[in-house]
């Protein structure tokens, strides 16, 4: 819209022209909301420091370090030297927690992305063609819920680990009870998203948009990939955020309970683990891997409460 300011003379003297706003994307939008949501904020702070001490720490302390014994200084107090104190065989406290923090961001982080994937496929296929198959997908769904994690992670424990105790990655010896975790967790986290998802394609492959796909001999595939599931991110994002968070809480539950990863491998889990029994006479046993999964696990929920808000369709501002 054009302003024009009109001098004795007749003639235009000034005319300045109101710029019109440029439409912001569906992602400015997005971003825009999220950092509005101060808690998400909080959420992302708090991770950022999080990685950079399991991952800056690691130049500081060696794994050899954190695997050194000494068992004449066994539950040694924190001191300048060991901050965190020593654990039952005289380990650095602190350098357990950065390499043990390493392996239960990955744990969550590769669980949680094989849940994801299992989980959208599961909900996009069976939303989508419906009929039997539809009906098997989701009769299996239910069954899988009706088993307990535990069981499944003590069969997948037996099937995976045999006689093979440790194998090495990137120079890096670990027990192979961590695949074992990443995959009775990301092979039965994935029932719930996919009920989501299908849900949501059930509404969506009526819409206008794909059926006049359909109609000009769009492949299914193109539809369920193309149309589809960028209308159902909102919710797969969300859940993956607040997946990983709950992945770390199960390994720490696992841990506890001695079905966790086992040692040698430092997790936060079996570190918390060890210190079960000394909750009142070694509390710096428990103090720093407990502090470290709580705000973990709150930053990421932090976060997806965040992305929640943010992805929100309703949301106008």
């Amino acid at each position: 819209m054009a302003n024009a300011s009109i001098a004795g003379d007749g003639k235009i003297g000034i005319v300045r022209l109101e710029e019109k706003r440029k439409p912001q994307t569906l992602l400015q939008l997005t971003i825009k909301r999220f950092f509005r949501h101060r808690m998400a904020v909080v959420g992302m702070v708090i991770l950022g420091f999080m990685l950079i001490y399991v991952i800056g720490g690691s130049f500081v302390y060696s794994e050899a370090y954190a695997n050194d014994l000494d068992v004449t200084r066994k539950y040694e107090a924190p001191s300048f030297e060991h901050p965190f104190g020593l654990d039952g065989v005289g380990r650095d406290v602190l350098a357990r927690t950065i390499y043990g923090g390493q392996i239960s961001l990955t744990i969550g982080v590769v669980s949680v992305a094989i849940a994801i994937t299992l989980g959208t496929l599961v909900g996009l296929v069976s939303g989508y063609y419906g009929g039997w198959i539809d009906n098997l997908l989701m009769r299996f769904v239910e069954a899988m819920l009706a088993i307990p994690t535990l069981i499944l992670l003590l069969l997948l424990n037996r099937v995976l680990i045999g006689d093979i105790s440790t194998f090495s990655f990137f120079g890096r010896q670990m027990s192979v009870t961590v695949i074992a975790l990443i995959l009775i967790i990301g092979l039965t986290g994935w029932l719930g998203l996919s009920r989501i998802v299908r849900s949501m394609v059930l509404s969506l492959k009526e819409q206008e948009f794909v059926v006049a796909a359909r109609m000009v001999g769009a492949s299914d595939s193109r539809i369920i990939f193309t149309h589809i599931l960028p209308n159902c991110i909102a919710p797969i994002v969300v859940s993956a955020t607040l997946g990983v968070g709950g992945a770390i809480v199960t390994e720490t539950a696992l841990g506890f309970l001695g079905f966790g990863v086992l040692p040698p491998t430092a997790t936060w889990g079996n570190i918390l683990s060890a210190a079960r029994e000394l909750v009142d006479e070694k509390p710096w046993m428990w103090m720093a891997p407990g502090a470290l999964i709580t705000l973990t696990v709150l930053s990421f929920n932090f976060i997806g409460d965040g992305l929640r808000d943010a992805l929100d369709p309703r949301s106008l501002r």
